[in-house]
């Protein structure tokens, strides 16, 4: 697994799906233009990334006690996601900075 990896994005998860197509036009539109954006993206482009806020979760874990990450998919968003290999896994989408981190 190296950080040369073009990263997968695995946007699966119904909690995810639930919420960003619960957003309105623009800002729906925003999340997708920050997915193409990082669908391009290698790791090591999105470790350097100082847009993206990327964050350690210390008060939660993810599926199987994986580590969770924080990180700005828009402008007044977040997404809650883990790292499995290549694939980031989105979980959630967060409109707000503190919620994202919340058990």
């Amino acid at each position: 697994m190296s950080n040369e990896s073009k990263i997968r994005l695995d946007l699966n998860n119904p909690e995810f799906l639930e919420q960003w197509f619960a957003l309105s036009k623009e800002p729906q539109s925003r999340v997708l233009a920050s997915l193409r954006k990082l669908f391009a993206m290698t790791w090591t482009q999105v470790y350097a990334n100082k847009g993206l806020k990327w964050e350690e979760v210390q008060s939660r874990q993810g599926p199987l006690g994986n580590k969770l990450y924080s990180f700005r998919i828009s402008q007044g968003f977040r997404v809650l996601a883990y790292r499995e290999g290549v694939w980031l896994r989105l979980l959630s989408l967060h409109p707000d900075h503190d919620s994202a981190y919340k058990v």
